[in-house]
């Protein structure tokens, strides 16, 4: 077991988590069928190339040794995290529809189902006490405040206003704070301990950062550039503009602007961003995001079959992919 990795264990669970869908939108009832079938349906739109939702699996299993509880977390997971990359499409002007069976004004309702009544039907279906019940709910509750907080500041970013800072706070909330819910979802489905559960979303916080600027390297090695085409203010690009001089921090702000409608200026944009002072600063804030997911992962302890996997999991998250210019 030792050996085993995160995309071993979704392949181990990942029918039990469908299944687990499945049941939740059985669930709603023979009267809710539209609903049924418009949730199904962007579910099936919204496809996750890395398996995350492993994550309360591997807490759970971490705390008790045993992950095939948390199944249902994981589910929610799938759940919230389709909900919310549908708003964010959206908030950037790109969810007009899903598919020829779902148009934009359906999906958008849809969205609002899959994250929000869904999960709370899974928490409501869970044989555990009302304690455990309410605190799961509370997570559900807290996150979409925090994950909603971070949003709205996303959209209302000056970028000229932009650090390193307002960036991680952002992230914080659209990344750090999904995460952080479903390990400590995760942490109090198996039973632990108040101080242990706040280490475990602490955890989730650290890593949601992690992943986000995982994600911003793949959008620029992908050559998608989403970011630069909706104007997003990244954590790289803040890197940028707090280590560039006056004049040339006037001519980022210009290409950021410009970088929507102009593959030039997005071109050249990234060029300042692939900047060698830039990365090593990029660079020295990805191992410190790192060092202090892995103290907390080292500080938690756990069933050695799984605490290592989410070692290596933080470790894979926290690699620098990109490369920088001549």
């Amino acid at each position: 077991m030792n050996s085993i990795s995160y995309l071993d264990l979704y392949r181990q669970f990942s029918s039990d988590i469908d299944a687990e869908l499945n049941s939740g939108i059985e669930r709603l009832g023979p009267s809710s069928t539209a609903v049924q079938n418009a949730v199904t349906e962007l579910l099936r739109h919204q496809t996750f190339r890395y398996p995350l939702q492993v994550l309360p699996l591997l807490v759970h299993g971490a705390e008790t040794g045993d992950p095939g509880p948390a199944v249902p977390l994981s589910a929610i997971h799938v759940l919230w995290w389709t909900s919310a990359c549908y708003l964010d499409d959206l908030a950037d002007g790109q969810a007009a529809s899903v598919s020829r069976e779902l148009g934009g004004n359906e999906a958008l309702l849809a969205s609002v189902i899959s994250g929000n009544s869904l999960p709370l039907h899974i928490i409501q279906s869970q044989q555990v006490s009302d304690s455990v019940r309410g605190a799961l709910v509370a997570e559900l509750a807290t996150c979409w405040i925090v994950g909603t907080e971070g949003q709205l500041n996303d959209l209302r970013r000056d970028a000229g206003d932009a650090t390193r800072d307002s960036v991680v706070k952002t992230y914080r909330g659209k990344s750090g704070a999904p995460f952080g819910m479903i390990t400590a979802m995760g942490a109090t489905l198996a039973g632990s301990e108040h101080e242990r559960i706040r280490m475990w979303r602490d955890l989730g916080d650290v890593f949601g950062i992690l992943w986000q600027l995982f994600n911003d390297q793949e959008d620029i090695l992908s050559g998608r550039n989403e970011d630069l085409r909706n104007g997003t203010v990244t954590y790289l690009f803040a890197c940028a503009l707090e280590n560039a001089s006056p004049g040339s921090k006037n001519r980022l702000l210009d290409l950021h602007a410009a970088a929507r409608n102009s593959e030039e200026a997005r071109a050249e944009l990234t060029e300042f961003l692939l900047a060698p002072s830039t990365l090593q600063q990029y660079r020295a804030d990805l191992d410190r995001f790192r060092d202090k997911a892995q103290r907390l992962l080292t500080e938690l302890g756990g069933d050695e079959n799984y605490v290592p996997v989410l070692h290596r999991l933080v470790e894979e998250s926290a690699e620098l992919l990109l490369h920088q210019t001549e």
